[in-house]
């Protein structure tokens, strides 16, 4: 692959001594963006985008961390290191690594689908190209975000005409504020929060990040006609149980599929993905001009094939990221998360008590 070479801590470049996105503990990682399955505790000293700060130290606590800004060009032992806008979600980066002559560009989670909460994706030509392939088979051609948006709304109204409260499955970094900024073109109206969804929204909004008004579940007595946005975790634990009339939406890019709905157990499912689709996935790798790509995460054969027979140099690359889409639920938020967060909303005094 040249520059950087698969070993068990993660995707390491000896020219520069550092992993990207390692799912071992190593001594100095760069990280992509803050979604758990890239971003992991325990290393010695970290480097990401300075829009990713907020949320990793809120993440990861007090870790040695230095922020740079997107394009900024920096030397880690005889490599040339740079971020570039992913598009993925706030912050979030790919990394181009030069070094005697040869570019590797990792791109990390990323989606070229318009975002008002990031940068949108910056293509940046390479030798080599490591790129995500979550959703990476034809089936799957996000319909606009936007669109899709219009239908939440559409169905928030309908269960507030019904008396009923409509409880949105989001994951709490970067896909439910996405949502949260895409309402304002339909209303104004304020949207309830599960916690773990709050405590990142409000590090949005000290961004700057426009998104239509929010409170956290416990602010208020009466959920009838409300919308709330919570972790796909959240979903089926005990957290659910203070809502009496209750309808459960579902926002991923596995609900192209149908079948994905059913088995979600949701009433209604939206299609909003904050990774490329298949279409991306190719343009992407035909605008960087790679001559050697390789593919991580989701159905990687079918693309790998489909590559190799359109003349291009291929591999399948094993590593330890999900995605953050994963139809079983596996969130950014983890589930200790989800279940401290529904522990503190239980003891806060104006938690109503339902009989």
């Amino acid at each position: 692959m040249k520059l950087v070479e698969l070993r068990p801590e993660g995707l390491y470049c000896a020219a520069g001594d550092f992993y990207i996105d390692p799912w071992r503990s190593v001594e100095s990682a760069v990280i992509t963006h803050a979604h758990a399955d890239h971003a992991r505790s325990g290393h010695q000293y970290y480097v990401a985008s300075n829009e990713a700060l907020p949320v990793l130290r809120h993440r990861l606590g007090d870790v040695s961390i230095q922020g740079w800004e997107y394009g900024q060009i920096n030397k880690m032992g005889n490599a040339s290191i740079s971020l570039h806008p992913a598009g993925h979600i706030l912050g979030s980066a790919q990394v181009r690594i030069e070094a005697n002559g040869h570019v590797v560009v990792v791109t990390g989670d990323f989606k070229r689908s318009p975002d008002p909460t990031c940068l949108p994706f910056e293509v940046v030509k390479c030798d080599v190209l490591v790129t995500e392939a979550t959703f990476s088979l034809p089936v799957y051609h996000w319909p606009p975000a936007r669109a899709e948006v219009k239908k939440i709304w559409a169905w928030w109204q309908d269960c507030k005409a019904r008396g009923y409260v409509a409880v949105l499955g989001c994951y709490a970094l970067g896909k439910a504020q996405r949502v949260l900024a895409e309402l304002l073109q339909y209303t104004e109206d304020r949207v309830l929060l599960h916690g773990a969804v709050d405590q990142i929204t409000r590090l949005y909004r000290q961004q700057e990040v426009n998104m239509v008004s929010t409170a956290h579940v416990a602010e208020v007595a009466d959920y009838n006609g409300e919308l709330v946005i919570a972790p796909p975790g959240a979903l089926n634990s005990a957290w659910m149980k203070r809502f009496k009339k209750v309808e459960t939406g579902f926002c991923s890019g596995w609900m192209q599929i149908r079948g994905n709905r059913r088995r979600r157990g949701t009433e209604r499912g939206f299609v909003i993905s904050d990774h490329a689709d298949w279409p991306e996935l190719l343009k992407t790798i035909d605008e960087c001009e790679a001559k050697e790509i390789f593919l991580t995460h989701g159905r990687t054969d079918a693309i790998v094939r489909f590559l190799k027979e359109s003349g291009k140099q291929a591999f399948a690359l094993e590593t330890l990221f999900s995605g953050t889409d994963d139809i079983n639920g596996t969130d950014d938020a983890s589930e200790a998360e989800v279940n401290i967060i529904d522990a503190e909303d239980a003891e806060r005094p104006t938690e109503p008590k339902l009989t």
